[in-house]
């Protein structure tokens, strides 16, 4: 095993004191060609190319001498330690950070970025950070080849951003480009690159935060009464499936979560959708009434969170949507459910007013290939001064879950 490891990041920036001591007495050098190529690599070091983190760490583990590994930013901060610190390879590390290229991008853009969120973009986890790109306002967005800026804006299809694409941070053909979302992907960007995704409908908070990232809001509790979403332009009366326990339990079953999309099909007030990205997902809220998707944005607009409205009849508006995790169809029936059991989302919840449509519905979601369940949901409000009865409210909740691979 190597007698010591260092880790050093890199920002552009001349090397530390403590970087450099550690890198003249090297005896192995992993890197990128930018970082083998800095003058401070000892001639006498052996040299790697850090392509695969695991095939080095095992190189490095299997040395006898000193080891440092070179990075950009800060190596702690979705970078090399994680990797360079797991169980198999035995290797105790130190580091010497840099600015990482996230805080880099923001100074680049003058912002401040305690109230961001950041992902990393590979080709298996790019939807999942285009999906928190529609759910918050501030994000960025770690990048690799084949998830970039042009791919996030394509996936963005519909979704309004503002782009500042930084790349090649720290050297000398840094560039820092800013514009809209839907001209990125008419370029060529240089991989890889960190892109700052901006705008929606929530406001930037006028003071500091307390939380790195999103503040949480200061609505406390889930499935609030239908009255606490309906402050919008076009007020309704809460239909069939608004009712509190119906609403939670559809929640507890779908677990709506950051990086998922949700379809709320048939989203009625509004308040499913609203509380659905509380959670942090992006949420669509469909509608064939242009008022109900009038309600769903004013209620993401009362509770802070952002969703996409669209205006439509399902099954058909159904066919130009991004790919679901999960969905909740509170509108439309079995032939509603069999088509979103088509898209295979993870889970898919509905609700019944009666036992021959909750069959239906159940059988719509065993033929997609899904595992059914189904309760019969009763919930009485009582007046706590006469402990009288207030409101009734019953209903079949069928839920899919599809099973795992």
């Amino acid at each position: 095993m190597a007698d010591r490891v260092t880790v050093i990041g890199w920002d552009g920036s001349p090397l530390t004191a403590a970087a450099r001591s550690a890198l003249s007495a090297a005896t192995l050098v992993a890197g990128a060609a930018h970082h083998l190529a800095l003058p401070e690599v000892p001639e006498r070091a052996e040299r790697i190319r850090l392509g695969s983190v695991d095939l080095a760490a095992r190189r490095i583990a299997g040395h006898r001498g000193t080891a440092v590994v070179l990075a950009d930013g800060d190596p702690g901060f979705f970078g090399v330690v994680r990797a360079l610190r797991d169980p198999r390879h035995g290797l105790e590390v130190e580091v010497v950070p840099a600015v990482s290229s996230v805080a880099a991008a923001f100074a680049r853009a003058g912002m401040p970025w305690d109230d961001a969120r950041v992902v990393v973009a590979h080709t298996r986890t790019l939807r999942r950070a285009v999906n928190v790109c529609r759910a918050h306002p501030k994000v960025a967005v770690l990048t690799s080849p084949g998830a970039g800026p042009a791919e996030l804006a394509l996936m963005l299809d519909g979704v309004h951003r503002t782009f500042v694409v930084c790349e090649a941070l720290g050297t000398e053909g840094e560039q820092v480009t800013v514009l809209t979302s839907d001209k990125a992907a008419d370029l060529t960007w240089r991989d890889p690159n960190v892109v700052i995704a901006i705008g929606g409908s929530v406001p930037a908070p006028a003071a500091g935060g307390w939380l790195l990232g999103p503040d949480p809001g200061p609505v406390r509790g889930w499935s609030l009464a239908p009255g606490a979403y309906d402050d919008g332009p076009v007020p309704g009366t809460p239909g069939t499936g608004e009712a509190p326990a119906l609403r939670a339990a559809q929640l507890a079953r779908l677990g709506p979560r950051v990086g998922d999309l949700v379809w709320d099909v048939g989203t009625g007030s509004g308040a499913f959708a609203a509380e659905a990205a509380r959670f942090g997902a992006a949420v669509i809220a469909v509608d064939a009434d242009p008022a109900a998707c009038a309600r769903a944005e004013a209620a993401a607009r009362r509770f802070g969170v952002q969703l996409q409205a669209v205006a439509g009849r399902a099954p058909s508006v159904l066919e130009r949507l991004p790919e679901p995790d999960v969905v909740r169809v509170g509108g439309g029936g079995a032939e509603v459910v069999a088509a979103c059991a088509d898209r295979r989302p993870e889970r898919i919840v509905t609700h019944a007013g009666t036992r021959d449509e909750a069959e239906a519905a159940g059988a719509a979601l065993a033929a997609g290939g899904y595992t059914v369940e189904c309760v019969l949901l009763q919930s009485v409000d009582l007046d706590p001064t006469t402990w009288s009865e207030r409101d009734r409210s019953v209903a079949f909740l069928v839920a899919g879950r599809r099973p795992a691979p």
